[in-house]
């Protein structure tokens, strides 16, 4: 196949996928960065639209960063947030995995779909589910099973905790979610690796922890980083549970709202609405991505994982 032909064929299977991120990427994202030189507000199209401020909602968005402590708070929320949160995704749905590889298969799978309950609920009766077990009164499950054993005398508003009650809470809610999608990735990938390697192990002597470590976790390690990738993305955009808890005032506003909670308060919240500083935001979210997303790929070394077949195809 000569380099013509290579090209044809390799755009006809990518130019599908190209036109996906076309409309659903770059030009939403091209008219985020527009928006964002604009001082839009409450959606009037006509009036700002054509109005530019240049770099203001970015000078404005240092400035709170600066000198304003709700700003600060939601800053580091969001590093806490996705910090945490994508240890428990990562190694959570690695060991799940693990532990119902060696298992029997029955017995696997039911404990593979008791974990895929989260998932596969939606998202608002699931943060329902936690608003009332986390509730700060005598109707919260939690509070109520530790009254009952005689632990505290007077319900705990768990979610009102500053700082560590709304962090506990949205990463508990939101890691439990995300251990199934690894989960699920990881199981498929341990399914591939040939049972005879796991057979001449324990032949030899090996210990499930030392065919863990020696064995399945080296050879699924590009799945590890696929994971790791693609859950620190997600967890930066993520702000669907999170909202629901902060509205239903389980969580605490200053402590609960990351910054993609925060960029969707300031678009489409209550009160007066600044698209164009929430389009700023956008845009820095988004360059937080690209750049964590390419640190990730360089020091887990993803180029070693892509490279050229040794025949020819």
């Amino acid at each position: 196949m000569n380099s013509r032909e290579k090209i044809k064929t390799l755009s006809f299977f990518l130019f599908p996928m190209i036109i996906m991120i076309m409309l659903f990427y770059l030009i939403p994202l091209l008219i985020t960065i527009y928006i964002s030189f604009t001082d839009m507000k409450n959606w009037n199209v006509e009036k700002y639209l054509n109005n530019f401020v240049g770099l203001f909602n970015y000078e404005k968005l240092f400035y709170m960063f600066q000198h304003d402590p709700t700003f600060k708070a939601i800053i580091l929320t969001t590093i806490v947030f996705i910090g945490i949160t994508l240890i428990i995704n990562v190694f959570g749905g690695l060991l799940l995995s693990l532990f119902t590889y060696f298992i029997d298969e029955k017995s696997g799978s039911f404990f593979r779909l008791l974990w895929l309950l989260p998932r596969m609920t939606p998202i608002a009766v699931y943060s329902l589910i936690w608003y009332y077990f986390f509730h700060g009164s005598k109707i919260g499950t939690l509070n109520s099973i530790l009254m009952k054993l005689g632990i505290i005398s007077n319900p705990i508003p768990w979610g009102q905790i500053i700082p560590w009650g709304a962090w506990t809470i949205i990463i508990f809610v939101n890691g439990l979610v995300g251990i199934s999608f690894g989960m699920i990735v990881f199981t498929s990938a341990l399914n591939q690796i040939p049972k005879e390697l796991i057979i001449a192990a324990r032949i030899d002597g090996a210990s499930t922890w030392d065919i863990s470590r020696k064995i399945l976790i080296p050879l699924i390690k590009w799945h590890l980083l696929y994971v790791l990738t693609w859950q620190f993305l997600s967890l930066l955009t993520t702000y669907s549970h999170i909202f629901l808890l902060v509205e239903w005032n389980l969580v605490d506003n200053s402590y609960g709202t990351t910054l993609a909670l925060y960029v969707f308060n300031t678009a489409f919240g209550k009160g007066v609405l600044d698209q164009g500083l929430a389009s700023a935001a956008a845009v820095v979210l988004s360059i937080i991505g690209i750049i964590g997303g390419i640190i990730t790929l360089k020091v887990l070394k993803f180029d070693k994982m892509m490279k050229k077949p040794k025949g020819e195809i």
